[in-house]
Protein backbone atom coordinates (compact mmCIF):
# COMPACT_ATOMS: atom_id res chain seq x y z
CA UNK A 1 0.00 0.00 0.00
CA UNK A 2 2.93 2.02 -0.18
CA UNK A 3 4.56 3.87 -3.57
CA UNK A 4 3.92 6.71 -5.27
CA UNK A 5 -0.59 7.37 -6.04
CA UNK A 6 -2.05 6.12 -9.03
CA UNK A 7 -4.80 7.86 -11.44
CA UNK A 8 -7.77 7.17 -13.36
CA UNK A 9 -10.61 6.57 -11.54
CA UNK A 10 -13.28 4.27 -12.59
CA UNK A 11 -15.91 6.76 -12.00
CA UNK A 12 -14.93 10.69 -12.30
CA UNK A 13 -11.82 10.03 -14.09
CA UNK A 14 -9.43 11.45 -11.85
CA UNK A 15 -8.07 10.68 -9.05
CA UNK A 16 -5.75 10.44 -7.05
CA UNK A 17 -6.24 6.56 -6.04
CA UNK A 18 -5.19 5.55 -2.73
CA UNK A 19 -4.42 1.46 -2.18
CA UNK A 20 -6.69 0.47 0.88
CA UNK A 21 -6.58 -3.40 0.74
CA UNK A 22 -4.82 -5.75 -1.14
CA UNK A 23 -4.60 -9.59 -1.38
CA UNK A 24 -1.90 -10.17 -3.53
CA UNK A 25 -2.56 -12.48 -6.32
CA UNK A 26 -5.54 -14.77 -5.96
CA UNK A 27 -7.30 -17.39 -8.75
CA UNK A 28 -10.19 -16.29 -10.76
CA UNK A 29 -13.28 -16.10 -8.66
CA UNK A 30 -15.51 -16.49 -11.22
CA UNK A 31 -13.30 -19.22 -12.25
CA UNK A 32 -14.57 -23.28 -11.45
CA UNK A 33 -12.13 -25.70 -12.57
CA UNK A 34 -12.69 -29.35 -13.32
CA UNK A 35 -12.05 -31.79 -9.93
CA UNK A 36 -9.93 -34.19 -12.15
CA UNK A 37 -7.49 -30.64 -12.59
CA UNK A 38 -6.75 -30.52 -8.84
CA UNK A 39 -4.34 -33.58 -9.42
CA UNK A 40 -2.05 -32.41 -12.04
CA UNK A 41 -0.05 -29.87 -10.41
CA UNK A 42 0.52 -28.66 -6.61
CA UNK A 43 1.61 -25.96 -4.49
CA UNK A 44 1.78 -27.22 -1.21
CA UNK A 45 -0.55 -30.10 0.52
CA UNK A 46 -3.24 -29.75 -1.71
CA UNK A 47 -3.36 -26.66 -3.46
CA UNK A 48 -3.87 -26.77 -7.08
CA UNK A 49 -1.44 -24.53 -9.14
CA UNK A 50 -2.83 -22.51 -11.49
CA UNK A 51 -3.63 -19.12 -12.67
CA UNK A 52 -3.45 -16.77 -10.24
CA UNK A 53 -4.07 -12.55 -10.57
CA UNK A 54 -4.06 -9.32 -8.74
CA UNK A 55 -6.75 -8.41 -6.18
CA UNK A 56 -6.43 -5.58 -4.90
CA UNK A 57 -9.46 -2.12 -3.59
CA UNK A 58 -7.93 1.28 -4.27
CA UNK A 59 -10.04 4.47 -3.45
CA UNK A 60 -10.57 7.59 -5.56
CA UNK A 61 -9.63 11.09 -3.57
CA UNK A 62 -11.74 13.10 -5.83
CA UNK A 63 -15.42 11.09 -5.98
CA UNK A 64 -15.10 8.56 -3.36
CA UNK A 65 -15.34 5.48 -5.70
CA UNK A 66 -14.21 2.29 -4.18
CA UNK A 67 -12.85 0.17 -7.16
CA UNK A 68 -11.28 -2.60 -8.00
CA UNK A 69 -7.73 -1.44 -9.21
CA UNK A 70 -7.18 -3.87 -12.16
CA UNK A 71 -8.67 -6.92 -13.47
CA UNK A 72 -6.89 -9.56 -16.16
CA UNK A 73 -9.14 -12.21 -15.67
CA UNK A 74 -11.54 -13.29 -18.57
CA UNK A 75 -13.35 -16.15 -17.64
CA UNK A 76 -17.53 -16.63 -16.73
CA UNK A 77 -18.98 -17.68 -13.12
CA UNK A 78 -21.54 -20.34 -13.53
CA UNK A 79 -24.79 -18.99 -13.02
CA UNK A 80 -25.63 -18.75 -9.58
CA UNK A 81 -29.06 -20.28 -7.79
CA UNK A 82 -30.96 -17.04 -6.46
CA UNK A 83 -31.45 -17.54 -2.16
CA UNK A 84 -34.37 -16.78 -1.02
CA UNK A 85 -33.13 -14.40 1.52
CA UNK A 86 -32.43 -12.42 -2.22
CA UNK A 87 -35.95 -13.42 -3.39
CA UNK A 88 -37.71 -11.67 0.10
CA UNK A 89 -35.55 -8.70 0.10
CA UNK A 90 -36.62 -7.91 -3.55
CA UNK A 91 -40.25 -7.96 -2.60
CA UNK A 92 -39.85 -6.31 0.49
CA UNK A 93 -38.01 -3.25 -2.05
CA UNK A 94 -40.52 -3.46 -4.48
CA UNK A 95 -43.46 -3.19 -1.92
CA UNK A 96 -41.83 0.04 -0.60
CA UNK A 97 -41.28 1.82 -3.59
CA UNK A 98 -44.61 1.09 -4.32
CA UNK A 99 -45.61 2.84 -1.05
CA UNK A 100 -43.59 5.58 -1.82
CA UNK A 101 -45.97 6.73 -4.87
CA UNK A 102 -42.52 5.56 -7.31
CA UNK A 103 -44.59 2.48 -9.05
CA UNK A 104 -48.08 4.08 -9.96
CA UNK A 105 -48.46 1.01 -12.11
CA UNK A 106 -49.56 0.85 -15.82
CA UNK A 107 -46.32 1.98 -17.61
CA UNK A 108 -43.12 0.16 -18.78
CA UNK A 109 -39.86 -1.37 -17.04
CA UNK A 110 -36.59 -2.55 -18.06
CA UNK A 111 -33.84 -4.58 -16.28
CA UNK A 112 -30.23 -4.84 -16.04
CA UNK A 113 -29.63 -7.67 -15.16
CA UNK A 114 -26.71 -9.18 -13.01
CA UNK A 115 -24.60 -12.79 -13.10
CA UNK A 116 -26.16 -13.20 -9.46
CA UNK A 117 -29.56 -14.58 -10.82
CA UNK A 118 -32.82 -13.54 -10.15
CA UNK A 119 -35.09 -10.66 -11.60
CA UNK A 120 -37.36 -8.10 -10.31
CA UNK A 121 -39.78 -8.55 -13.70
CA UNK A 122 -41.60 -10.56 -12.60
CA UNK A 123 -42.66 -8.21 -9.48
CA UNK A 124 -43.34 -5.51 -11.65
CA UNK A 125 -45.33 -7.07 -14.52
CA UNK A 126 -47.59 -8.21 -11.51
CA UNK A 127 -48.19 -4.46 -11.16
CA UNK A 128 -49.45 -4.02 -14.58
CA UNK A 129 -46.04 -3.35 -16.01
CA UNK A 130 -44.69 -4.16 -19.74
CA UNK A 131 -41.45 -4.98 -19.88
CA UNK A 132 -39.47 -3.10 -23.05
CA UNK A 133 -35.67 -2.71 -24.32
CA UNK A 134 -36.61 0.90 -24.87
CA UNK A 135 -36.61 4.03 -22.45
CA UNK A 136 -38.54 2.56 -19.51
CA UNK A 137 -40.43 3.93 -16.94
CA UNK A 138 -38.96 2.09 -13.85
CA UNK A 139 -35.28 1.22 -14.74
CA UNK A 140 -33.87 -2.13 -12.57
CA UNK A 141 -30.35 -2.15 -11.78
CA UNK A 142 -29.78 -5.07 -8.88
CA UNK A 143 -26.16 -5.52 -7.92
CA UNK A 144 -25.28 -5.48 -11.72
CA UNK A 145 -23.82 -1.99 -12.26
CA UNK A 146 -20.65 -3.13 -9.99
CA UNK A 147 -19.56 -5.22 -12.78
CA UNK A 148 -19.12 -2.84 -15.58
CA UNK A 149 -15.26 -1.62 -15.92
CA UNK A 150 -16.26 1.55 -17.05
CA UNK A 151 -18.46 3.58 -14.69
CA UNK A 152 -18.97 6.53 -16.34
CA UNK A 153 -20.56 4.78 -19.66
CA UNK A 154 -22.46 2.15 -17.28
CA UNK A 155 -24.12 4.93 -15.49
CA UNK A 156 -25.17 6.99 -18.72
CA UNK A 157 -26.33 3.83 -20.34
CA UNK A 158 -28.98 3.62 -17.34
CA UNK A 159 -29.81 7.45 -17.81
CA UNK A 160 -30.65 6.71 -21.41
CA UNK A 161 -32.65 3.89 -20.80
CA UNK A 162 -35.11 6.02 -18.16
CA UNK A 163 -37.70 7.84 -19.92
CA UNK A 164 -38.46 10.87 -18.84
CA UNK A 165 -40.38 10.99 -15.64
CA UNK A 166 -39.40 8.00 -14.94
CA UNK A 167 -37.02 6.23 -11.86
CA UNK A 168 -34.18 4.46 -11.85
CA UNK A 169 -34.26 1.91 -9.07
CA UNK A 170 -30.87 0.66 -8.13
CA UNK A 171 -29.43 -1.50 -5.53
CA UNK A 172 -25.63 -1.78 -4.00
CA UNK A 173 -24.05 -3.13 -1.57
CA UNK A 174 -23.18 -0.38 0.78
CA UNK A 175 -18.61 0.42 0.98
CA UNK A 176 -19.93 1.28 4.40
CA UNK A 177 -21.49 -1.54 5.70
CA UNK A 178 -18.53 -3.60 3.92
CA UNK A 179 -15.80 -1.44 6.10
CA UNK A 180 -18.29 -1.53 9.47
CA UNK A 181 -18.52 -5.51 9.43
CA UNK A 182 -14.76 -6.47 8.00
CA UNK A 183 -16.22 -7.45 4.89
CA UNK A 184 -12.90 -7.66 3.27
CA UNK A 185 -14.07 -10.79 0.69
CA UNK A 186 -16.47 -8.22 -0.94
CA UNK A 187 -13.94 -7.54 -3.14
CA UNK A 188 -13.27 -9.89 -5.91
CA UNK A 189 -12.19 -10.52 -9.77
CA UNK A 190 -15.12 -8.92 -11.86
CA UNK A 191 -16.87 -6.27 -9.41
CA UNK A 192 -15.23 -3.10 -10.63
CA UNK A 193 -16.89 -0.31 -8.04
CA UNK A 194 -18.19 -0.20 -4.08
CA UNK A 195 -20.72 2.47 -3.53
CA UNK A 196 -21.48 5.27 -1.18
CA UNK A 197 -23.91 7.27 -1.34
CA UNK A 198 -21.79 10.07 -1.95
CA UNK A 199 -19.75 8.07 -4.50
CA UNK A 200 -22.89 6.66 -6.19
CA UNK A 201 -24.42 10.95 -6.12
CA UNK A 202 -21.37 11.87 -8.16
CA UNK A 203 -21.76 9.03 -10.81
CA UNK A 204 -25.23 9.80 -10.97
CA UNK A 205 -25.08 13.66 -11.42
CA UNK A 206 -22.72 13.25 -14.10
CA UNK A 207 -25.16 10.86 -15.71
CA UNK A 208 -27.92 13.99 -15.40
CA UNK A 209 -29.46 11.99 -12.79
CA UNK A 210 -30.54 12.56 -8.98
CA UNK A 211 -31.26 10.07 -5.96
CA UNK A 212 -34.07 11.23 -4.31
CA UNK A 213 -35.10 8.89 -2.08
CA UNK A 214 -33.17 5.64 -0.49
CA UNK A 215 -34.55 1.92 2.08
CA UNK A 216 -31.62 0.64 3.51
CA UNK A 217 -31.76 -3.63 3.99
CA UNK A 218 -29.26 -5.93 6.03
CA UNK A 219 -29.01 -8.52 2.85
CA UNK A 220 -25.42 -8.96 3.06
CA UNK A 221 -24.78 -7.17 6.00
CA UNK A 222 -26.17 -3.74 4.62
CA UNK A 223 -27.61 -3.33 1.11
CA UNK A 224 -28.90 0.37 -0.40
CA UNK A 225 -31.80 0.63 -3.09
CA UNK A 226 -31.65 4.09 -4.27
CA UNK A 227 -34.38 5.58 -6.43
CA UNK A 228 -32.83 8.03 -9.19
CA UNK A 229 -34.78 10.40 -11.26
CA UNK A 230 -33.23 12.84 -13.82
CA UNK A 231 -31.94 16.36 -12.74
CA UNK A 232 -32.92 18.31 -11.14
CA UNK A 233 -34.64 16.93 -8.29
CA UNK A 234 -34.14 17.37 -4.56
CA UNK A 235 -32.99 14.58 -2.60
CA UNK A 236 -34.79 13.53 0.43
CA UNK A 237 -33.99 13.10 4.35
CA UNK A 238 -33.08 9.26 3.52
CA UNK A 239 -30.61 10.43 1.25
CA UNK A 240 -29.18 13.10 3.76
CA UNK A 241 -29.30 10.57 6.48
CA UNK A 242 -27.41 7.97 4.80
CA UNK A 243 -24.58 10.47 4.22
CA UNK A 244 -23.97 11.53 7.46
CA UNK A 245 -23.75 7.50 8.47
CA UNK A 246 -21.06 6.79 5.90
CA UNK A 247 -19.09 9.93 6.41
CA UNK A 248 -16.12 7.93 7.42
CA UNK A 249 -15.48 5.75 4.50
CA UNK A 250 -14.10 8.56 2.74
CA UNK A 251 -11.37 8.56 4.92
CA UNK A 252 -8.67 5.89 3.29
CA UNK A 253 -6.98 5.12 6.29
CA UNK A 254 -10.50 3.70 8.02
CA UNK A 255 -11.26 2.05 5.09
CA UNK A 256 -7.36 0.81 5.33
CA UNK A 257 -9.67 -1.34 8.37
CA UNK A 258 -10.43 -4.47 5.73
CA UNK A 259 -6.80 -4.98 5.72
CA UNK A 260 -6.43 -6.15 8.54
CA UNK A 261 -9.90 -7.83 9.00
CA UNK A 262 -8.51 -10.04 5.82
CA UNK A 263 -5.62 -11.05 7.51
CA UNK A 264 -7.11 -11.40 11.11
CA UNK A 265 -9.82 -13.45 9.66
CA UNK A 266 -7.42 -16.17 7.44
CA UNK A 267 -5.48 -16.42 10.51
CA UNK A 268 -8.89 -17.56 12.33
CA UNK A 269 -10.36 -20.05 9.87
CA UNK A 270 -6.50 -21.76 9.13
CA UNK A 271 -6.43 -21.95 13.11
CA UNK A 272 -10.08 -23.04 13.16
CA UNK A 273 -9.39 -25.78 10.65
CA UNK A 274 -6.46 -26.85 12.11
CA UNK A 275 -7.96 -27.63 15.67
CA UNK A 276 -11.34 -28.93 14.45
CA UNK A 277 -9.19 -31.80 11.68
CA UNK A 278 -7.05 -32.77 15.64
CA UNK A 279 -9.83 -33.21 17.01
CA UNK A 280 -11.13 -35.41 14.64
CA UNK A 281 -13.71 -33.73 13.24
CA UNK A 282 -14.73 -33.55 9.77
CA UNK A 283 -15.57 -30.35 8.30
CA UNK A 284 -17.64 -29.18 5.04
CA UNK A 285 -18.54 -25.95 3.86
CA UNK A 286 -21.79 -24.30 2.07
CA UNK A 287 -21.75 -21.55 -0.15
CA UNK A 288 -19.10 -21.56 -3.80
CA UNK A 289 -19.77 -18.09 -3.64
CA UNK A 290 -17.15 -15.74 -4.85
CA UNK A 291 -16.50 -14.26 -1.47
CA UNK A 292 -15.39 -17.41 0.10
CA UNK A 293 -12.72 -17.91 -3.43
CA UNK A 294 -10.24 -15.43 -1.29
CA UNK A 295 -11.09 -16.66 2.16
CA UNK A 296 -9.96 -20.18 1.47
CA UNK A 297 -7.31 -19.32 -0.62
CA UNK A 298 -5.86 -16.73 2.08
CA UNK A 299 -6.57 -19.50 4.56
CA UNK A 300 -4.37 -22.12 2.82
CA UNK A 301 -7.35 -24.01 2.77
CA UNK A 302 -6.87 -27.47 1.26
CA UNK A 303 -9.13 -30.87 1.02
CA UNK A 304 -7.23 -32.22 4.53
CA UNK A 305 -9.17 -29.39 6.34
CA UNK A 306 -11.90 -28.47 4.45
CA UNK A 307 -13.39 -31.96 2.98
CA UNK A 308 -15.92 -30.21 0.66
CA UNK A 309 -17.67 -27.15 -0.22
CA UNK A 310 -21.74 -27.48 -1.11
CA UNK A 311 -23.87 -24.97 -3.37
CA UNK A 312 -27.32 -25.21 -4.79
CA UNK A 313 -25.57 -24.09 -8.52
CA UNK A 314 -25.59 -27.43 -10.62
CA UNK A 315 -23.41 -25.64 -12.86
CA UNK A 316 -20.50 -25.49 -9.67
CA UNK A 317 -21.36 -29.41 -8.58
CA UNK A 318 -18.32 -31.64 -9.38
CA UNK A 319 -16.19 -28.58 -9.70
CA UNK A 320 -13.53 -27.41 -7.54
CA UNK A 321 -13.20 -24.37 -5.95
CA UNK A 322 -10.58 -22.48 -7.56
CA UNK A 323 -6.68 -22.25 -6.26
CA UNK A 324 -7.63 -25.37 -4.05
CA UNK A 325 -8.53 -28.93 -4.35
CA UNK A 326 -11.92 -28.71 -2.64
CA UNK A 327 -14.32 -30.53 -4.10
CA UNK A 328 -17.81 -28.38 -4.58
CA UNK A 329 -20.78 -31.07 -3.91
CA UNK A 330 -24.04 -30.66 -3.70
CA UNK A 331 -26.41 -29.97 -0.71
CA UNK A 332 -27.64 -33.52 -1.17
CA UNK A 333 -24.09 -35.25 -1.14
CA UNK A 334 -23.00 -32.82 2.62
CA UNK A 335 -26.32 -34.37 3.92
CA UNK A 336 -25.33 -38.09 3.36
CA UNK A 337 -21.88 -36.94 4.43
CA UNK A 338 -22.87 -36.37 7.85
CA UNK A 339 -20.17 -33.70 8.67
CA UNK A 340 -19.54 -32.45 12.29
CA UNK A 341 -19.43 -29.13 11.26
CA UNK A 342 -20.67 -26.66 8.10
CA UNK A 343 -19.05 -23.75 7.61
CA UNK A 344 -21.72 -21.09 6.24
CA UNK A 345 -19.74 -18.37 4.08
CA UNK A 346 -23.10 -16.68 3.46
CA UNK A 347 -24.52 -15.98 6.97
CA UNK A 348 -27.25 -14.50 4.97
CA UNK A 349 -28.47 -18.48 4.03
CA UNK A 350 -29.01 -19.67 7.66
CA UNK A 351 -32.88 -19.25 7.98
CA UNK A 352 -33.42 -21.45 4.02
CA UNK A 353 -30.41 -23.83 5.01
CA UNK A 354 -31.82 -24.73 8.30
CA UNK A 355 -35.36 -25.05 7.00
CA UNK A 356 -34.01 -26.88 4.22
CA UNK A 357 -31.65 -29.11 5.67
CA UNK A 358 -33.03 -30.03 9.54
CA UNK A 359 -30.42 -32.97 9.19
CA UNK A 360 -27.64 -30.36 10.01
CA UNK A 361 -28.98 -29.01 12.30
CA UNK A 362 -26.57 -27.77 15.16
CA UNK A 363 -23.53 -28.23 12.86
CA UNK A 364 -23.65 -24.61 11.07
CA UNK A 365 -20.99 -22.33 12.01
CA UNK A 366 -20.61 -18.75 10.98
CA UNK A 367 -18.05 -17.44 13.23
CA UNK A 368 -14.98 -19.22 13.38
CA UNK A 369 -13.51 -17.31 16.24
CA UNK A 370 -16.16 -17.73 18.58
CA UNK A 371 -15.60 -21.27 18.64
CA UNK A 372 -11.73 -21.30 19.21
Amino acid sequence: MSGEPRYGCRGCGLGPLARVLDLGKMPAADDFPSLASAGLQREGPGLAAEAAHPLAMDLCAVCGLAQLAEDDTVTAEPRGVEPQALRDQAADAVARVAAAGLLPGGGTVREFGSPHGGSWLPLLTERGYRVTDRPADVVIDCFGIMHEPDQRVAFAQRAAATAPGGVLLMQFHSLHAIVRQGQWNALRHGHFAYYTMGSLQGLLRAAGLAAVTAWEFPLYGGTVLAAAVHAPAVPGPAIARILAAEAAVADPVVVRGLQRSADQQARSLRAWLKAETASGRTVYAYGAASRAVALLHLAGAHRGLLAGVADASPGKQGRRMPGTDIPILSPAELVAAQPDRVLLTLPDLLPEVSSRWPELHGKWVIDVTESL
